[in-house]
C-alpha cells in the first residue's frame, strides 16, 4: 500500500488532508511536535522512519504579520524546512506535494495571475514561502507546488470564525473591500490533493502516484470565483443565515479601503489566480467558493 506521510496534522488543511487520504493508503500524520520544519533533524528522523511514498506538507508558519518581526522563524519553516523536506524526498524517491500561497505575488495585476507570471512579493510571509518554492526545484524532488489564497474552514483560526466571534461581539464591523481573492475551503484542498493523486478517490496507487509526478511543478489551486473580504464577511453571514444557524444578530457590515486597516505586513490588491494549468494538467479543479462556504458552515460545530 502507498505509504504517505501529511505533516502539520493538527493545522487546518494538515486535519482535512489526512481525512481525506485515511483509508486509501497507509497513512502517518504528524503535528509540529513530531516534525517541525524550523528543527531539519526531526524532518529527516520522521522521514527516515516512515519511508514515504507521498509527502503532503501542510505544515508552514502562517503568522503573516508576525512575520515581519520573526523573520528568521518564518524563513526556517518556510524556506529552509521546506528544502530540507524536499532533499529528504529525494533521497527516498517520494513525491512532495507542498502548499504555497498567492501572496508571492506583488497585487498589481488586473486579470488573474498566472504561474508564469513574476513573482514579487510583499511581506516577508511571501518572500519565505517563495524561497521554499524555490528550495523544492533546486532540490530536483519530484512535486507538485500548490498556490492557494484565503484559506479556512471548519477546523483552526480563519477568517470564518474571526467573522463569527465578532459579529457575536459588535455590532459593527468594518471590513476591507478593496483586495480581491478567492476563498478556499481547507476541505477543498484535501479533496484536490486526493483528486490529484488517484483520479476517482479509489485507494492510492504507484501508477496514480506516478503519473502525478510526471506533472511535476508549480500549479494554482483556489476556488473558483472571486470576491473581496467584505464580500465573504457579508456570504458568511447570509449562508449562516440560510442554514437556520445564526443565533444572534448579524453586525452592520462596513465597506472600507485597506487603508482604514492597517497591517505590519502589505497584501496585494489582487490575489486571484488562474486555475487554468491546473484543468489542463489533471482535468480537476476547485468549484466556487461559494459552496466550500456552505459545506464548511454546514461542517461547524452545533
Amino acid at each position: 500500500m502507498i505509504r504517505v506521510l501529511v505533516t502539520g496534522a493538527r493545522g487546518q488543511v494538515g486535519v482535512e488532508a489526512a481525512l481525506a487520504l485515511g483509508g486509501l493508503c497507509d497513512l502517518t500524520a504528524l503535528d509540529r511536535a513530531a516534525l517541525d520544519l524550523a528543527e531539519p533533524a526531526t524532518i529527516a528522523a520522521q522521514m527516515r522512519a516512515t519511508r514515504p511514498d507521498v509527502i503532503v506538507n501542510c505544515a508552514a508558519y502562517t503568522a503573516v504579520d508576525r512575520a515581519e518581526t520573526d523573520q528568521a522563524a518564518a524563513h526556517a519553516a518556510n524556506a529552509i524546512g521546506a528544502g530540507v523536506l524536499a532533499e529528504e524526498a529525494k533521497r527516498c524517491g517520494a513525491l512532495l506535494v507542498h502548499f504555497s500561497t498567492d501572496y508571492v505575488f506583488d497585487g498589481e495585476k488586473r486579470a488573474p495571475y498566472l504561474e508564469t507570471d513574476a513573482t514579487n512579493p510583499l511581506s516577508v510571509y511571501g518572500a519565505t514561502k517563495l524561497a521554499g518554492e524555490r528550495a523544492i526545484a533546486a532540490a530536483g524532488a519530484r512535486h507538485l507546488i500548490l498556490r492557494t489564497s484565503w484559506v479556512y474552514g471548519p477546523h483552526g483560526k480563519n477568517f470564518l470564525f474571526t467573522m463569527l466571534r465578532l459579529g457575536r461581539e459588535r455590532e459593527e464591523l468594518r471590513v476591507v473591500d478593496d483586495q480581491r481573492g478567492a476563498p478556499t475551503s481547507s476541505r477543498a484542498l484535501a479533496r484536490l490533493v486526493r483528486e490529484l493523486l488517484q483520479p476517482g478517490g479509489s485507494a492510492l496507487t504507484r501508477g496514480g502516484v506516478d503519473a502525478a509526478a510526471e506533472r511535476s511543478g508549480v500549479y494554482h489551486a483556489t476556488a473558483a470565483g472571486e470576491t473581496t473580504w467584505f464580500g465573504f464577511a457579508q456570504a458568511i453571514f447570509d449562508e449562516m443565515r440560510r442554514q437556520g444557524r445564526l443565533d444572534f444578530t448579524p453586525p452592520r457590515l462596513t465597506a472600507i479601503h485597506t487603508s482604514g486597516y492597517p497591517t505590519p505586513a502589505r497584501r496585494p490588491a489582487n490575489s486571484v489566480l488562474s486555475g487554468e494549468r491546473l484543468r489542463a494538467a489533471f482535468a480537476t479543479s476547485i468549484p466556487d467558493w461559494r459552496e466550500g462556504l456552505a459545506e464548511a458552515i454546514s461542517a461547524l460545530p452545533a
